[in-house]
Protein backbone atom coordinates (compact mmCIF):
# COMPACT_ATOMS: atom_id res chain seq x y z
CA UNK A 1 0.00 0.00 0.00
CA UNK A 2 1.58 3.58 -1.02
CA UNK A 3 -0.26 6.91 -0.03
CA UNK A 4 2.06 8.54 -2.95
CA UNK A 5 -1.60 7.95 -4.60
CA UNK A 6 -3.38 10.68 -2.83
CA UNK A 7 -0.82 13.05 -2.64
CA UNK A 8 -2.05 14.92 -6.21
CA UNK A 9 -5.35 15.29 -4.53
CA UNK A 10 -3.96 16.35 -0.98
CA UNK A 11 -1.75 19.08 -2.09
CA UNK A 12 -3.62 21.16 -4.26
CA UNK A 13 -6.25 20.63 -1.63
CA UNK A 14 -4.50 22.09 1.08
CA UNK A 15 -3.43 25.28 -1.28
CA UNK A 16 -6.42 25.76 -2.29
CA UNK A 17 -7.76 26.04 1.17
CA UNK A 18 -4.72 28.31 2.21
CA UNK A 19 -5.43 30.70 -0.42
CA UNK A 20 -8.85 31.52 0.95
CA UNK A 21 -7.13 33.17 3.58
CA UNK A 22 -5.97 35.83 2.16
CA UNK A 23 -7.74 36.82 -0.98
CA UNK A 24 -6.39 40.94 -1.56
CA UNK A 25 -3.40 39.78 -1.45
CA UNK A 26 -2.66 39.00 -5.27
CA UNK A 27 1.68 38.76 -5.00
CA UNK A 28 0.59 35.92 -2.16
CA UNK A 29 -2.08 34.04 -4.35
CA UNK A 30 0.10 34.18 -7.26
CA UNK A 31 3.12 32.27 -5.26
CA UNK A 32 1.18 30.17 -3.22
CA UNK A 33 -0.69 29.10 -6.13
CA UNK A 34 2.59 28.22 -8.27
CA UNK A 35 4.24 26.74 -5.44
CA UNK A 36 1.11 24.47 -4.84
CA UNK A 37 0.96 23.20 -8.66
CA UNK A 38 4.55 22.60 -8.59
CA UNK A 39 4.49 20.55 -5.11
CA UNK A 40 1.68 18.27 -6.95
CA UNK A 41 3.96 18.07 -10.11
CA UNK A 42 6.73 16.89 -7.83
CA UNK A 43 3.98 14.26 -6.17
CA UNK A 44 2.83 13.26 -9.56
CA UNK A 45 6.37 12.72 -10.68
CA UNK A 46 7.10 10.82 -8.12
CA UNK A 47 4.07 8.72 -8.10
CA UNK A 48 4.79 8.19 -12.45
CA UNK A 49 7.98 6.66 -10.85
CA UNK A 50 6.67 4.58 -8.14
CA UNK A 51 3.87 2.91 -11.09
CA UNK A 52 6.65 2.66 -13.60
CA UNK A 53 8.86 0.25 -11.55
CA UNK A 54 6.39 -1.37 -8.71
CA UNK A 55 3.21 -1.10 -11.05
CA UNK A 56 -0.49 -0.29 -9.92
CA UNK A 57 -0.28 1.45 -6.50
CA UNK A 58 -3.89 0.83 -4.44
CA UNK A 59 -4.84 2.25 -1.47
CA UNK A 60 -8.19 1.72 0.26
CA UNK A 61 -8.96 4.71 2.95
CA UNK A 62 -10.43 3.72 6.04
CA UNK A 63 -8.14 0.99 7.05
CA UNK A 64 -11.21 -1.05 5.84
CA UNK A 65 -10.42 -3.97 3.17
CA UNK A 66 -11.53 -3.59 -0.86
CA UNK A 67 -13.97 -3.48 -1.73
CA UNK A 68 -15.39 -2.52 1.71
CA UNK A 69 -13.37 0.59 1.78
CA UNK A 70 -12.72 3.29 -0.70
CA UNK A 71 -9.94 2.38 -3.05
CA UNK A 72 -7.86 5.14 -4.54
CA UNK A 73 -6.33 3.37 -7.55
CA UNK A 74 -2.66 4.48 -9.56
CA UNK A 75 -1.97 2.77 -12.64
CA UNK A 76 -0.03 4.41 -15.72
CA UNK A 77 -3.26 5.31 -17.15
CA UNK A 78 -4.25 7.82 -14.07
CA UNK A 79 -0.82 8.83 -13.32
CA UNK A 80 -0.23 9.48 -17.14
CA UNK A 81 -3.41 12.13 -16.78
CA UNK A 82 -2.65 13.43 -13.63
CA UNK A 83 1.19 14.36 -14.73
CA UNK A 84 -0.46 16.11 -17.77
CA UNK A 85 -3.61 17.77 -16.14
CA UNK A 86 -0.93 19.40 -13.37
CA UNK A 87 1.52 20.18 -16.09
CA UNK A 88 -1.23 21.94 -17.93
CA UNK A 89 -2.76 23.95 -14.53
CA UNK A 90 1.19 24.77 -14.46
CA UNK A 91 1.76 26.56 -17.55
CA UNK A 92 -2.38 28.12 -17.37
CA UNK A 93 -0.86 29.32 -13.91
CA UNK A 94 1.63 31.58 -15.19
CA UNK A 95 -0.33 32.84 -18.24
CA UNK A 96 -2.96 33.97 -16.32
CA UNK A 97 -0.63 36.31 -13.96
CA UNK A 98 -0.26 38.88 -17.02
CA UNK A 99 -4.09 38.00 -18.30
CA UNK A 100 -6.83 37.37 -15.94
CA UNK A 101 -6.50 40.97 -14.35
CA UNK A 102 -6.18 42.09 -10.74
CA UNK A 103 -9.64 42.35 -9.98
CA UNK A 104 -10.25 38.06 -10.88
CA UNK A 105 -7.09 37.17 -9.04
CA UNK A 106 -8.70 39.22 -5.79
CA UNK A 107 -11.91 37.10 -6.29
CA UNK A 108 -10.80 33.65 -5.66
CA UNK A 109 -9.30 33.04 -8.96
CA UNK A 110 -6.27 30.66 -7.55
CA UNK A 111 -8.56 28.77 -5.04
CA UNK A 112 -10.72 27.60 -7.49
CA UNK A 113 -8.18 26.66 -9.99
CA UNK A 114 -6.71 24.82 -7.59
CA UNK A 115 -10.21 22.89 -6.30
CA UNK A 116 -10.65 22.51 -9.91
CA UNK A 117 -7.22 20.50 -10.23
CA UNK A 118 -8.33 18.42 -6.89
CA UNK A 119 -11.37 16.95 -8.49
CA UNK A 120 -9.75 16.47 -11.78
CA UNK A 121 -6.51 13.82 -10.11
CA UNK A 122 -8.93 12.39 -7.47
CA UNK A 123 -11.48 11.65 -10.85
CA UNK A 124 -8.61 10.00 -12.40
CA UNK A 125 -7.40 8.42 -9.11
CA UNK A 126 -10.38 6.66 -7.72
CA UNK A 127 -11.35 3.29 -7.79
CA UNK A 128 -15.00 3.50 -6.55
CA UNK A 129 -17.54 4.77 -9.10
CA UNK A 130 -19.34 6.97 -6.59
CA UNK A 131 -16.04 8.57 -5.18
CA UNK A 132 -15.74 9.39 -9.41
CA UNK A 133 -19.49 10.86 -8.99
CA UNK A 134 -17.83 13.07 -6.05
CA UNK A 135 -14.64 14.27 -7.46
CA UNK A 136 -17.06 15.44 -10.63
CA UNK A 137 -18.90 17.36 -8.57
CA UNK A 138 -15.55 18.90 -6.86
CA UNK A 139 -14.50 19.55 -10.22
CA UNK A 140 -17.86 21.47 -11.50
CA UNK A 141 -18.53 23.11 -8.31
CA UNK A 142 -15.00 25.02 -9.36
CA UNK A 143 -16.17 24.91 -12.77
CA UNK A 144 -18.96 27.23 -11.68
CA UNK A 145 -17.30 28.92 -9.75
CA UNK A 146 -14.83 29.92 -12.96
CA UNK A 147 -17.25 29.88 -15.62
CA UNK A 148 -19.42 33.19 -14.07
CA UNK A 149 -15.66 34.31 -12.82
CA UNK A 150 -15.81 38.40 -13.31
CA UNK A 151 -19.74 38.78 -13.66
CA UNK A 152 -19.63 39.60 -17.40
CA UNK A 153 -22.87 39.43 -19.24
CA UNK A 154 -22.25 36.55 -21.87
CA UNK A 155 -21.03 34.30 -18.92
CA UNK A 156 -23.94 34.77 -16.72
CA UNK A 157 -25.89 33.94 -20.24
CA UNK A 158 -23.97 31.15 -20.41
CA UNK A 159 -23.39 29.61 -17.32
CA UNK A 160 -27.22 29.08 -16.40
CA UNK A 161 -27.02 26.75 -20.05
CA UNK A 162 -24.10 24.97 -18.40
CA UNK A 163 -25.35 24.52 -14.41
CA UNK A 164 -28.65 22.89 -16.14
CA UNK A 165 -26.77 20.47 -18.47
CA UNK A 166 -24.63 19.56 -15.50
CA UNK A 167 -27.29 19.18 -12.83
CA UNK A 168 -29.35 17.07 -15.14
CA UNK A 169 -26.33 15.07 -15.86
CA UNK A 170 -25.26 14.52 -12.19
CA UNK A 171 -29.10 13.67 -11.26
CA UNK A 172 -28.78 10.86 -14.24
CA UNK A 173 -25.52 9.63 -12.89
CA UNK A 174 -26.56 9.40 -9.32
CA UNK A 175 -29.49 7.07 -10.56
CA UNK A 176 -27.23 5.25 -12.70
CA UNK A 177 -25.23 4.69 -9.59
CA UNK A 178 -27.77 3.15 -7.89
CA UNK A 179 -29.16 0.94 -10.95
CA UNK A 180 -26.09 -0.40 -10.84
CA UNK A 181 -25.81 -1.05 -6.95
CA UNK A 182 -29.01 -2.49 -7.30
CA UNK A 183 -28.10 -5.23 -9.56
CA UNK A 184 -24.40 -5.55 -8.52
CA UNK A 185 -24.12 -4.96 -4.88
CA UNK A 186 -20.97 -2.98 -5.30
CA UNK A 187 -19.49 -0.18 -6.17
CA UNK A 188 -16.01 -0.48 -6.37
CA UNK A 189 -14.97 -1.14 -10.15
CA UNK A 190 -12.53 -3.55 -9.58
CA UNK A 191 -15.35 -5.45 -7.65
CA UNK A 192 -17.72 -4.73 -10.23
CA UNK A 193 -14.94 -6.13 -12.63
CA UNK A 194 -15.38 -9.68 -11.08
CA UNK A 195 -19.50 -9.67 -10.21
CA UNK A 196 -20.88 -8.57 -13.67
CA UNK A 197 -19.34 -11.58 -15.60
CA UNK A 198 -21.25 -13.69 -12.87
CA UNK A 199 -24.58 -12.19 -13.91
CA UNK A 200 -26.95 -13.55 -16.03
CA UNK A 201 -29.32 -10.42 -16.66
CA UNK A 202 -27.00 -9.12 -19.15
CA UNK A 203 -30.41 -7.09 -21.15
CA UNK A 204 -30.53 -4.98 -17.57
CA UNK A 205 -26.48 -4.34 -17.08
CA UNK A 206 -26.73 -3.10 -21.46
CA UNK A 207 -29.68 -0.91 -20.72
CA UNK A 208 -26.90 0.76 -17.53
CA UNK A 209 -23.85 0.74 -19.62
CA UNK A 210 -25.82 3.01 -21.90
CA UNK A 211 -27.49 5.11 -19.49
CA UNK A 212 -23.28 5.71 -17.86
CA UNK A 213 -22.64 5.91 -21.63
CA UNK A 214 -25.00 9.46 -21.44
CA UNK A 215 -23.72 10.46 -18.10
CA UNK A 216 -19.98 10.57 -19.19
CA UNK A 217 -21.21 11.62 -22.86
CA UNK A 218 -22.30 14.59 -21.05
CA UNK A 219 -19.01 15.76 -19.06
CA UNK A 220 -16.90 14.56 -22.90
CA UNK A 221 -19.55 16.10 -25.13
CA UNK A 222 -20.56 13.80 -27.15
CA UNK A 223 -22.57 13.45 -30.33
CA UNK A 224 -25.93 14.17 -29.80
CA UNK A 225 -24.79 15.80 -26.17
CA UNK A 226 -22.42 18.30 -27.09
CA UNK A 227 -24.49 21.33 -27.63
CA UNK A 228 -24.06 23.29 -24.37
CA UNK A 229 -20.28 22.91 -24.91
CA UNK A 230 -19.79 25.72 -27.25
CA UNK A 231 -21.51 28.88 -25.88
CA UNK A 232 -20.44 28.16 -22.44
CA UNK A 233 -16.44 27.48 -23.12
CA UNK A 234 -16.97 30.62 -25.45
CA UNK A 235 -18.00 32.64 -22.59
CA UNK A 236 -14.84 32.69 -20.04
CA UNK A 237 -11.33 34.28 -19.97
CA UNK A 238 -8.75 32.39 -22.35
CA UNK A 239 -6.75 31.31 -19.00
CA UNK A 240 -9.96 29.41 -18.01
CA UNK A 241 -10.82 28.47 -21.37
CA UNK A 242 -7.51 26.94 -22.05
CA UNK A 243 -8.15 24.96 -18.29
CA UNK A 244 -11.76 24.07 -19.40
CA UNK A 245 -10.50 22.86 -23.01
CA UNK A 246 -8.05 20.90 -21.87
CA UNK A 247 -9.31 18.86 -18.50
CA UNK A 248 -12.85 19.12 -18.20
CA UNK A 249 -14.25 16.92 -21.16
CA UNK A 250 -11.16 14.72 -20.70
CA UNK A 251 -12.56 13.33 -17.39
CA UNK A 252 -15.39 12.41 -19.47
CA UNK A 253 -13.66 10.64 -21.79
CA UNK A 254 -11.26 9.08 -18.84
CA UNK A 255 -14.63 7.69 -17.34
CA UNK A 256 -15.84 6.36 -20.48
CA UNK A 257 -12.65 4.66 -21.38
CA UNK A 258 -11.97 3.26 -17.93
CA UNK A 259 -15.68 2.04 -17.49
CA UNK A 260 -16.12 0.52 -21.06
CA UNK A 261 -12.68 -1.70 -20.72
CA UNK A 262 -13.15 -2.82 -16.97
CA UNK A 263 -16.22 -3.73 -16.29
CA UNK A 264 -18.96 -2.88 -19.46
CA UNK A 265 -17.65 -5.68 -21.00
CA UNK A 266 -20.48 -7.92 -21.50
CA UNK A 267 -22.33 -7.01 -24.36
CA UNK A 268 -19.39 -5.54 -26.63
CA UNK A 269 -21.61 -6.24 -29.74
CA UNK A 270 -23.69 -3.45 -28.86
CA UNK A 271 -22.19 -1.37 -26.46
CA UNK A 272 -19.14 -0.47 -28.27
CA UNK A 273 -20.88 -0.58 -31.92
CA UNK A 274 -22.73 2.25 -30.43
CA UNK A 275 -19.86 4.01 -28.80
CA UNK A 276 -18.18 3.60 -32.60
CA UNK A 277 -20.85 5.22 -34.22
CA UNK A 278 -21.24 7.76 -31.57
CA UNK A 279 -17.86 9.06 -32.37
CA UNK A 280 -17.41 8.94 -35.40
CA UNK A 281 -21.04 11.19 -35.57
CA UNK A 282 -18.83 13.21 -32.84
CA UNK A 283 -16.01 14.00 -35.41
CA UNK A 284 -18.08 14.95 -38.42
CA UNK A 285 -20.34 17.41 -36.05
CA UNK A 286 -17.54 18.91 -34.95
CA UNK A 287 -15.85 19.68 -38.45
CA UNK A 288 -18.78 21.09 -39.08
CA UNK A 289 -18.81 23.63 -36.58
CA UNK A 290 -14.48 24.18 -36.79
CA UNK A 291 -15.02 25.06 -40.72
CA UNK A 292 -18.52 27.20 -40.01
CA UNK A 293 -17.13 29.72 -37.94
CA UNK A 294 -14.81 32.60 -38.62
CA UNK A 295 -14.24 33.15 -34.22
CA UNK A 296 -11.07 31.59 -33.53
CA UNK A 297 -11.92 30.56 -30.26
CA UNK A 298 -15.23 29.18 -31.82
CA UNK A 299 -12.91 27.13 -34.02
CA UNK A 300 -10.79 25.50 -31.52
CA UNK A 301 -13.66 24.84 -28.96
CA UNK A 302 -15.16 23.03 -32.02
CA UNK A 303 -11.99 21.11 -32.77
CA UNK A 304 -12.25 19.75 -28.57
CA UNK A 305 -15.39 17.71 -29.88
CA UNK A 306 -13.67 15.85 -32.97
CA UNK A 307 -10.86 15.22 -30.58
CA UNK A 308 -12.87 13.53 -28.24
CA UNK A 309 -14.62 11.62 -30.93
CA UNK A 310 -11.12 10.51 -31.97
CA UNK A 311 -10.07 8.88 -28.92
CA UNK A 312 -13.60 7.34 -28.28
CA UNK A 313 -13.14 5.73 -31.55
CA UNK A 314 -10.28 4.00 -30.69
CA UNK A 315 -11.41 2.82 -27.16
CA UNK A 316 -14.58 1.37 -29.07
CA UNK A 317 -12.18 -1.29 -30.58
CA UNK A 318 -11.06 -2.92 -27.81
CA UNK A 319 -7.39 -3.71 -29.18
CA UNK A 320 -4.38 -2.79 -28.50
CA UNK A 321 -3.47 -0.54 -31.35
CA UNK A 322 -6.94 1.20 -30.84
CA UNK A 323 -6.52 1.47 -26.99
CA UNK A 324 -2.81 2.57 -27.01
CA UNK A 325 -3.45 5.21 -29.84
CA UNK A 326 -6.29 6.48 -27.67
CA UNK A 327 -4.00 7.15 -24.59
CA UNK A 328 -1.28 8.46 -26.29
CA UNK A 329 -4.01 10.51 -28.38
CA UNK A 330 -5.55 11.91 -25.37
CA UNK A 331 -2.29 12.87 -23.34
CA UNK A 332 -1.31 15.17 -26.76
CA UNK A 333 -4.87 16.53 -27.03
CA UNK A 334 -4.30 17.67 -23.21
CA UNK A 335 -1.35 19.58 -23.55
CA UNK A 336 -2.01 20.89 -27.72
CA UNK A 337 -5.34 22.04 -26.28
CA UNK A 338 -4.15 24.16 -23.56
CA UNK A 339 -1.42 25.21 -25.82
CA UNK A 340 -3.67 26.76 -28.77
CA UNK A 341 -5.99 28.11 -26.55
CA UNK A 342 -3.40 30.28 -24.73
CA UNK A 343 -1.94 31.25 -28.38
CA UNK A 344 -5.56 31.99 -29.54
CA UNK A 345 -4.97 34.39 -26.53
CA UNK A 346 -2.41 36.05 -27.68
CA UNK A 347 -3.84 36.71 -30.62
CA UNK A 348 -7.10 38.31 -29.67
CA UNK A 349 -5.18 40.76 -27.32
CA UNK A 350 -3.21 41.92 -30.08
CA UNK A 351 -5.98 42.04 -32.13
CA UNK A 352 -8.37 43.10 -29.98
CA UNK A 353 -10.82 41.12 -31.23
CA UNK A 354 -11.49 36.89 -32.13
CA UNK A 355 -13.04 37.89 -35.55
CA UNK A 356 -10.85 36.37 -38.07
CA UNK A 357 -11.60 38.64 -40.86
CA UNK A 358 -10.51 41.33 -38.62
CA UNK A 359 -7.08 39.99 -38.46
CA UNK A 360 -3.85 40.11 -40.83
CA UNK A 361 -0.31 40.63 -41.47
CA UNK A 362 0.88 39.77 -37.98
CA UNK A 363 3.94 37.40 -39.67
CA UNK A 364 5.56 40.67 -39.99
CA UNK A 365 5.70 42.11 -36.56
CA UNK A 366 5.69 38.68 -33.91
CA UNK A 367 7.26 35.88 -36.92
CA UNK A 368 8.08 33.38 -33.99
CA UNK A 369 4.46 33.93 -32.44
CA UNK A 370 3.41 32.90 -36.18
CA UNK A 371 5.56 30.17 -37.05
CA UNK A 372 4.91 28.79 -32.82
CA UNK A 373 1.25 28.64 -34.00
CA UNK A 374 1.56 26.81 -37.06
CA UNK A 375 3.59 24.02 -35.38
CA UNK A 376 0.75 23.64 -33.18
CA UNK A 377 -1.54 23.97 -35.02
CA UNK A 378 0.31 20.88 -37.61
CA UNK A 379 0.46 19.14 -34.04
CA UNK A 380 -3.43 19.57 -33.79
CA UNK A 381 -3.60 17.96 -37.63
CA UNK A 382 -1.90 14.82 -36.81
CA UNK A 383 1.22 16.10 -38.73
CA UNK A 384 3.94 13.83 -38.70
CA UNK A 385 6.53 14.11 -36.52
CA UNK A 386 4.29 16.41 -34.21
CA UNK A 387 2.29 14.61 -31.22
CA UNK A 388 -0.95 14.62 -33.32
CA UNK A 389 0.53 11.89 -35.36
CA UNK A 390 1.55 8.93 -33.09
CA UNK A 391 -1.87 8.51 -31.51
CA UNK A 392 -4.20 8.90 -34.29
CA UNK A 393 -1.77 6.49 -36.93
CA UNK A 394 -2.76 3.45 -33.50
CA UNK A 395 -5.84 4.34 -34.05
CA UNK A 396 -6.45 4.44 -37.16
CA UNK A 397 -4.69 1.15 -37.43
CA UNK A 398 -7.06 -0.32 -34.51
CA UNK A 399 -9.83 0.51 -36.68
CA UNK A 400 -8.53 -1.27 -40.12
CA UNK A 401 -7.64 -4.43 -37.87
CA UNK A 402 -11.04 -4.10 -36.35
CA UNK A 403 -14.36 -4.27 -37.73
CA UNK A 404 -14.69 -0.72 -37.78
CA UNK A 405 -12.32 0.03 -41.47
CA UNK A 406 -14.89 2.59 -42.28
CA UNK A 407 -14.42 4.96 -39.08
CA UNK A 408 -10.80 4.94 -39.97
CA UNK A 409 -11.02 6.20 -43.42
CA UNK A 410 -13.70 8.82 -41.21
CA UNK A 411 -10.44 9.84 -39.25
CA UNK A 412 -7.86 10.19 -42.05
CA UNK A 413 -10.24 12.22 -44.31
CA UNK A 414 -11.54 14.24 -41.35
CA UNK A 415 -7.85 14.92 -40.55
CA UNK A 416 -7.67 17.58 -43.24
CA UNK A 417 -10.35 19.48 -42.62
CA UNK A 418 -9.08 19.67 -38.98
CA UNK A 419 -5.76 20.88 -40.42
CA UNK A 420 -8.03 23.43 -43.12
CA UNK A 421 -9.37 25.00 -39.68
CA UNK A 422 -6.79 25.78 -37.95
CA UNK A 423 -4.24 26.81 -40.80
CA UNK A 424 -7.31 28.83 -41.88
CA UNK A 425 -6.19 30.66 -38.51
CA UNK A 426 -2.48 31.12 -39.80
CA UNK A 427 -3.49 32.39 -42.80
CA UNK A 428 -6.30 34.87 -41.95
CA UNK A 429 -4.08 36.10 -38.85
CA UNK A 430 -0.42 36.11 -40.27
CA UNK A 431 -0.69 37.14 -43.56
CA UNK A 432 -2.73 39.21 -46.25
CA UNK A 433 -2.56 43.01 -45.27
CA UNK A 434 -1.77 44.10 -41.64
CA UNK A 435 -4.42 44.38 -39.89
CA UNK A 436 -4.77 47.29 -36.94
CA UNK A 437 -3.36 45.93 -34.25
CA UNK A 438 -3.39 47.36 -29.90
CA UNK A 439 0.42 47.93 -29.03
CA UNK A 440 1.55 46.04 -25.82
CA UNK A 441 4.17 46.27 -23.91
CA UNK A 442 6.89 43.70 -24.51
CA UNK A 443 7.99 42.10 -21.06
CA UNK A 444 4.15 42.08 -21.03
CA UNK A 445 3.72 39.67 -24.66
CA UNK A 446 6.95 37.79 -23.37
CA UNK A 447 5.12 37.15 -20.20
CA UNK A 448 2.47 35.69 -22.27
CA UNK A 449 4.34 33.70 -24.90
CA UNK A 450 7.16 32.49 -23.10
CA UNK A 451 4.84 30.01 -21.17
CA UNK A 452 2.65 29.12 -24.08
CA UNK A 453 5.72 28.47 -26.27
CA UNK A 454 7.57 26.04 -24.00
CA UNK A 455 4.16 24.14 -23.44
CA UNK A 456 4.24 23.59 -27.76
CA UNK A 457 7.69 22.97 -27.58
CA UNK A 458 6.58 20.32 -24.90
CA UNK A 459 4.52 18.78 -27.60
CA UNK A 460 6.76 18.69 -30.05
CA UNK A 461 8.98 16.38 -27.69
CA UNK A 462 6.32 14.20 -26.95
CA UNK A 463 5.55 13.52 -31.05
CA UNK A 464 9.39 13.78 -31.98
CA UNK A 465 10.37 11.18 -28.94
CA UNK A 466 6.91 8.66 -29.19
CA UNK A 467 9.12 6.03 -29.47
CA UNK A 468 10.34 6.79 -25.77
CA UNK A 469 7.05 7.44 -24.35
CA UNK A 470 5.41 4.40 -26.02
CA UNK A 471 6.50 2.00 -23.25
CA UNK A 472 4.57 3.77 -20.67
CA UNK A 473 1.61 4.14 -22.85
CA UNK A 474 1.94 0.06 -24.00
CA UNK A 475 2.12 -0.38 -19.62
CA UNK A 476 -1.45 1.62 -19.94
CA UNK A 477 -3.04 -0.22 -22.75
CA UNK A 478 -2.38 -3.13 -21.11
CA UNK A 479 -4.23 -2.38 -18.12
CA UNK A 480 -7.28 -1.63 -20.08
CA UNK A 481 -7.16 -4.74 -22.25
CA UNK A 482 -6.23 -7.20 -19.14
CA UNK A 483 -8.35 -5.91 -16.13
CA UNK A 484 -7.12 -8.99 -14.21
CA UNK A 485 -4.23 -6.73 -13.40
CA UNK A 486 -6.30 -4.19 -12.29
CA UNK A 487 -8.45 -6.17 -9.74
CA UNK A 488 -5.47 -8.01 -8.37
CA UNK A 489 -3.95 -5.16 -7.58
CA UNK A 490 -7.09 -3.70 -5.58
CA UNK A 491 -8.59 -6.73 -4.11
CA UNK A 492 -5.24 -8.29 -2.78
CA UNK A 493 -3.86 -5.17 -1.96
Amino acid sequence: MSNLALFPIVIPLIFAAVLMLFPKNVSMQRIVAIAGVSATLVSALFLFSKVSTDGIQAVTLGSWPAPFGISMVSDMLSVLLVLSSTLVTLFVLFYSIPTIGVKREQSYYYPAVLFLMTGVNGAFTTGDIFNLFVFIEVLLMASYALIVHGGEKPQLRESIKYLLVNIISSALFVSAVAYLYSVTGTLNMADLAVKIPKIEAVGILTVIAVLFLVVFGFKAAIFPLYFWLPGSYFAPPMAILALFGALLTKVGVYAIMRTYTLFFTMNIGFTHELLAIIAILTILAGCIGALAYFDVKKIIIYNIIIAVGVILFGISQMNAAGVEGSIFYLVHDMLIKAALFLLVGILTVIFGTSDLRKMGGLIKSYPLFGWTFLIAAFGLAGIPPLSGFPGKLLIVQGGFEGTHFWGSLVILATSLLVLLSVVRIFIYAFWGEPAKIVTIDRKHYLSMFVPTAILVALTVVLGAGAELFMPFVSDAGEVLLNPSLYIDAVLKE
